[in-house]
């Protein structure tokens, strides 16, 4: 499990270690990954020209320290100062090993750019005179330190003038506005550097394959197709190919059946993709509604809520949410479902994405999966996963469908909401990225929905 921690926690576990250490042995094993980090990037230091932007908290000793031991190795180092002070022992260091410290705007065009202007204390934005300096040195490569400068870091807003890193150098764990967007855009790379923190349960974490595969439902020698779970899927009244697409997001070999409840013309649709789906005649352990439903929809939603079981809400559903939810749901919506949702605007949503989707979690007492670059799924409670698999191909018509399907068939294996959305998203953007290739080719819907248990045999 990747995890990130807040700024409380991490300052918190930092002060704990520094009691028991020497003074500067964090600093130092900051400084050391840093370092490293800078001359991986550059393949070497030797003759390498390193500009550092500096402020006065500690992520601007860290990139003194770090230029410090660079300059030992051969690199020509200027520091431009941009606080009010800056770490006095990291600049009286790097000084005695060459080091340069000039004014804004006189650095000789470097070959890389240590962004340690804000620690992560600080608040969105830059000021002017840190923005401008950025500005001169566009086009060339910026390592950031912990989390680029400007971006909050708890809450992955972004808000004004920042740094867009190629590579971010963090410490100790991952903070929020790494996994995040639409901060987590502005990370580049990001490299974890351990310096020994203890650090309590996170709020925010992110799948690993490791974690995927132990939650993963796999069929028992005694099973048989209804023990392993049926799921009901009833949609695409309205536009056919959504239901055609959210079933082969359902049958993808997790449960032992998929029922199909919606038009009986698409259901013959249906039958010649996928022979063994069936009507939708008897017990099911999950709902998926919503996919292409139109107006039929919010009787889609009421009859599936009748039947005590957990239910997947996607698309022209989600209009017709009531406002204390009988049975278990998860909610699928992107950014503009959500705004209409929650009553505010679509650009609000995407600025803050953690807000609104923890938001919808606490109003409907459910799952909310947001959809997106880096899908969340949030848990009454405030708990969040964030899906880091999928390339930008995904971004296609009926993946969305797709992912329903998925969903709606973990939950029908017996995995818990919160396990059902998070799994289903990692292995749906896992699918987009084998079926592209590594993100090397365009895909469809169906080569995401086709490609789920190759990657599921990777596991």
């Amino acid at each position: 499990m990747r995890s990130a921690h807040t700024v409380e926690q991490v300052r918190a576990a930092e002060q704990a270690l520094m009691a028991q250490l020497p003074d500067g042995t964090l600093m130092a094993r900051a400084a050391a990954g840093l370092a490293a980090a800078v001359v991986d990037l550059l393949g070497g230091a030797y003759g390498r020209r390193v500009l550092l932007l500096v402020g006065s908290g500690d992520n601007g000793g860290d990139a003194l320290y770090a230029g410090t031991l660079l300059a030992r190795r051969g690199s020509a180092v200027e520091v431009v100062p941009l606080g009010s002070t800056v770490h006095e022992a990291g600049l009286a260091a790097l000084r005695a090993v060459g080091g340069r410290v000039v004014a804004t705007g006189e650095a000789a065009r470097p070959d890389v750019v240590v962004d340690g202007i804000v620690g992560i204390g600080g608040r969105p934005g830059l000021r002017d005179d840190a923005a401008a300096e950025l500005a001169r040195h566009e086009g060339v490569p910026v390592v950031a330190v912990d989390v680029p400068s400007g971006v909050s870091v708890d809450d992955g807003r972004v808000d004004g003038p920042h740094v867009r890193a190629d590579v971010t150098v963090t410490f100790g764990t991952h903070k929020v506005a790494h996994l995040v967007d639409p901060a987590a855009t502005a990370c580049g790379a990001v490299l974890l550097v351990d310096i020994g923190l203890e650090l309590p349960t996170a709020p925010v974490t992110a799948l690993q394959p490791d974690d995927v595969a132990a939650l993963l439902p796999r069929p028992r020698g005694a099973d048989h197709k209804y023990t392993r779970g049926v799921v009901g899927i009833r949609t695409g009244t309205a536009y056919p190919g959504a239901g055609l697409l959210s079933v082969a997001g359902a049958a993808t070999g997790l449960v032992g059946m998929v029922r199909y409840a919606g038009p009986d013309a698409v259901f013959e649709q249906v039958r010649l993709v996928h022979p063994e789906v069936v009507a939708a005649t008897g017990r099911v352990q999950a709902w998926v509604v919503g996919s292409g439903g139109g107006e039929a929809a919010g009787a889609d939603l009421a009859s599936a809520l009748r039947d005590d079981i957990p239910v997947v809400v996607d698309a022209d559903a989600l209009a017709h949410l009531p406002a204390e939810p009988p049975v278990p749901l998860v909610l699928t919506p992107h950014a503009g479902e959500l705004a209409r949702m929650l009553g505010v605007e679509r650009d609000e949503v995407e600025a803050r994405q953690l807000e609104h989707a923890r938001a919808a979690a606490e109003r409907w007492n459910a799952v909310c999966l947001l959809k997106g670059r880096h899908t969340l799924v949030a848990a009454p409670g405030g708990d969040v996963r964030v899906t880091t698999t999928g390339v930008p191909w995904l971004a296609t018509a009926g993946a969305g469908d797709v992912l329903a399907g998925l969903v709606g068939a973990l939950l029908a294996a017996g995995l818990a909401p919160y396990d059902a959305a998070s799994v289903g998203s990692w292995l749906h953007g896992a699918a987009a990225t084998y079926a592209s290739d590594g993100g090397r080719a365009p895909i469809t819907a169906l080569d995401v929905a086709r490609s789920v248990p190759a990657v599921i045999r990777t596991l």
